[in-house]
């Protein structure tokens, strides 16, 4: 495998910051939301107390994943597309919902100060299982919000993506549902199980299933725009399709660069002929710059290297070494002298 000779880097925190969220009042119908999260923007107005630089270039054809709610000028509460999908599975009437009584509050925020590392952010996605993360002056005032796929976006070239494989972060309970499956059905299972996505999959001979669709939260906010009767849209109709499907043998580098191709934020992952499946999320990717994650592979590295080192010992006790041979320093070139004299 081929690794470039670059360091393993970090992102670079200015990079990982939107400083264009969208921002509503507390009395904005949800209809209203909706329509602004489906829509690609260039940019937003900005929050009135960033100090952004004149060379900071927003964040181009993305949609917001989430809204800050914002009453005289205080954060106070925020509407994400998962909530958008536990609103359409609960069967609500959006028309007379406004984003006051169905936000989630109080919000977890970080201080900006304290955001000196991806790590701070990584640590309280996980805790509070959340995935967007609102940074705050000393005065409480926002000035950003970082989420998973804004860290992705801005990751640089890292070594440590190419020596790990999709295997070691994939999620293998995967919720899945039939070709013929309402939308409504599919927004009712990813509330259910706490999902942002079902896998549409195919019945094969020999009782097997075959991935062959997706269909997201983001995918909910677009039907939404729509006005789509949810209830009678079957999942082939609207599933993104045809799938791009990794191999758990693939690296994490070859999963990175197919999320930044193809401006995704989750990839399937195909064995055993397409009748195994499992999932990479963009939060599971980034688990490999989770402190805790790379001690466990350090430690696990350290281990290895002592087995192979206490080995290596013991065989040179139990067998005669030439004087005219030196002793190898890497206990894999010294035991293959070994098996090549055997």
């Amino acid at each position: 495998m081929e690794l470039d000779n670059s360091p393993i880097c970090a992102p670079l925190l200015e990079d990982a910051i939107d400083h264009y969220p969208l921002t509503v009042a507390p009395d904005t119908p949800i209809v209203s939301i909706i329509a602004l999260m489906s829509q690609l923007r260039v940019s937003s107005c900005s929050l009135p107390s960033s100090n952004l630089s004149s060379d900071f270039n927003p964040m181009q054809e993305a949609r917001s994943s989430c809204v800050l709610v914002m009453g005289d000028r205080e954060l106070i509460g925020i509407f994400t597309e998962r909530d958008l999908v536990r609103l359409t599975a609960a069967g609500k009437n959006l028309e007379s919902l406004t984003v006051a009584e169905v936000m989630a509050h109080p919000v977890i925020t970080l201080p900006q100060a304290d955001f000196s590392d991806v790590f701070a952010a990584l640590f309280l996605f996980r805790r509070y299982r959340i995935r967007h993360l609102p940074l705050v002056d000393d005065r409480g005032n926002v000035v950003g919000v970082v989420s998973p796929e804004s860290i992705r976006s801005c990751l640089r070239p890292a070594n440590l993506l190419k020596l790990r494989r999709v295997a070691e972060v994939m999620e293998t309970r995967v919720i899945q549902a039939s070709l013929t499956a309402s939308v409504l059905s599919l927004a009712q299972l990813m509330a259910r199980h706490r999902v942002s996505c079902v896998i549409i999959v195919e019945e094969v001979a020999e009782g097997g299933y075959l991935p062959v669709g997706i269909v997201t939260e983001r995918d909910l906010v677009q039907f939404q725009f729509l006005g789509l009767d949810l209830s009678k849209i079957k999942a082939e109709t609207v599933m993104s399709t045809p799938l791009f499907l990794l191999s758990p043998e693939d690296t994490l580098w070859t999963a990175y660069q197919q999320m930044q191709r193809r401006h995704v934020q989750r990839l399937v992952v195909s064995w055993n002929w397409g009748r195994q499946i499992g999932l990479v999320t963009q939060t599971r990717l980034l688990r490999v710059f989770d402190p805790v994650e790379m001690y466990g592979v350090i430690e696990t590295l350290q281990r290895t290297l002592h087995q192979l080192e206490t080995e290596q010992t013991e065989r040179a006790q139990n067998i005669k070494i030439r004087p005219d041979r030196p002793i190898r320093e890497h206990p894999a070139e010294f035991l293959e002298e070994i098996e090549h004299e055997g």
